[in-house]
């Protein structure tokens, strides 16, 4: 399923975020911009906060209070701001999926919104983020105090206590979502509970299914290719090869590895079928899956050769992957994108997951790493990806954090600069 799929029709769709602060909305709507753009569909939020930041860059709660009309106005003009800068990049830019990250919290304040993007022949989904599981919020609000851009440089308890503030000023208004008329997905309590209404179109669905597989707890997934192969030694690509000697001492080290970064946590960990993750993953004492979706990409007739046997052989093909790396498919193989395509039910299932570990290979790593970093598709078949290197990924409200644990084991370079000729001078 390419991203090409999803622009039947001309389709252009808000989707509106509703909730109370410390539900998790913008985290929500980070990962539908990221899911999205990494199916090439092109997707984008409009976070109110950020607009309102201009005029009002540190407020307190009681900027918030439904009294304080300075407070309401500032917000309004936010709001038109976000939602004007939203239908020119509809317009202009030809945008599919555009994000009101707000609170929307008033059936007036929602009305509004819809007029707008009626008016503009522009459909909306309503996503609320339903939430009394006081663990959940408690855990939102030191996440927001220690990254939210409105407390930078300031003192964490006062600011969750202000922020608490902030949110019981927004309670006295809230009014939940419970019109027929409208199309909307209700999360109750991050997925524990989701109420489904009038989804229309087939993209629409997409994202309600990528939703109903979300969870904001906070976890890790922890990243490695295979230890050095055989192949990796010998300059080969493809193929299912054993480790090498040092890929053998990388796996002996893995579990020490892994363990100083995890700690007494629970974690899963996934390889592909081929013998090489397996091999890399043999010794660490956690459940392990295997997945064949995360098999190394296809290199087709190239498997097994090098890049100077390719270059030789296939002069055309192999500069025609340097132009368009992302889209090239190796004869009878794959391409970057066809990866990402079979690659979309594990990222389904990580997002149901909590701390997950993947033991595979290097371009499936570029196709997982991008989704979570955000990186655009013309980059990602580039990224470096090393050898014996742990990496480790916590998402957060506003991005997500990464930290890489070298293991102090020599391998191979794997990666070839683009444009690199790989025949000797």
């Amino acid at each position: 399923m390419g991203g090409y799929s999803f622009h039947a029709d001309n389709l252009q769709i808000c989707v509106v975020m509703v909730g109370l602060p410390a539900r998790g909305k913008s985290l929500i709507a980070q990962k539908i911009v990221r899911y999205l753009k990494w199916l090439s569909v092109n997707a984008k939020c409009f976070n109110v906060g950020n607009y309102r930041r201009i005029e009002t860059a540190h407020p307190t709660a009681d900027f918030f209070d439904v009294t304080n009309s300075e407070g309401e106005r500032l917000r309004r003009v936010a709001a038109e701001a976000a939602i004007a800068d939203m239908l020119r990049w509809f317009d202009e830019e030809q945008g599919t999926v555009g994000i009101l990250d707000a609170t929307n919290t008033t059936r007036a304040r929602r009305t509004w919104v819809e007029g707008i993007c009626r008016q503009h022949d522009i459909e909306t989904l309503f996503v609320e983020s339903w939430c009394d599981d006081e663990d959940l919020i408690m855990q939102n609000i030191i996440d927001v105090k220690t990254t939210s851009p409105d407390y930078v440089g300031q003192d964490p308890e006062q600011s969750a206590l202000d922020f608490r503030n902030r949110i019981r000023n927004y309670e006295k208004v809230y009014e939940t979502i419970d019109d027929n008329d409208l199309t909307y997905v209700k999360l109750v309590n991050v997925g524990s509970q989701v109420i489904i209404n009038r989804i229309q179109s087939y993209l629409e669905s997409r994202i309600v299914y990528y939703l109903m597989n979300l969870h904001i707890k906070p976890r890790c997934i922890w990243l490695s290719r295979h230890g050095e192969s055989q192949f990796n030694v010998e300059g080969k690509i493809g193929g299912d090869a054993n480790l090498s000697p040092r890929g053998r001492e990388y796996a002996r080290q893995l579990p020490q590895l892994t363990r100083q970064s995890v700690g007494d946590r629970p974690l899963t960990v996934w390889t592909s079928t081929l013998k090489r993750t397996q091999q890399t993953a043999k010794y660490l004492p956690y459940r392990q899956l295997t997945w064949k979706a995360l098999d190394e990409l296809d290199a087709g007739q190239c498997d097994g050769l090098t890049y100077e046997e390719i270059e030789m052989k296939y002069p055309e093909d192999f500069h025609a992957r340097d132009e368009n790396k992302y889209e090239y498919r190796y004869p009878g193989g794959e391409s970057y994108r066809d990866v990402v395509t079979r690659l979309e039910p594990i990222i389904m299932e990580l997002e149901r997951q909590e701390n997950i570990m993947i033991v595979t290979h290097q371009a499936v790593l570029r196709c997982i790493y991008a989704y979570f970093m955000n990186v655009p598709q013309d980059r990602s078949p580039w990224m470096e990806v090393p050898l014996h290197t742990l990496i480790k990924l916590e998402p957060k409200a506003y991005g997500t954090e990464v930290t890489r644990i070298k293991a102090d084991i020599p391998a191979v370079s794997t990666y070839r600069e683009k444009g690199s000729s790989s025949l000797k001078k």
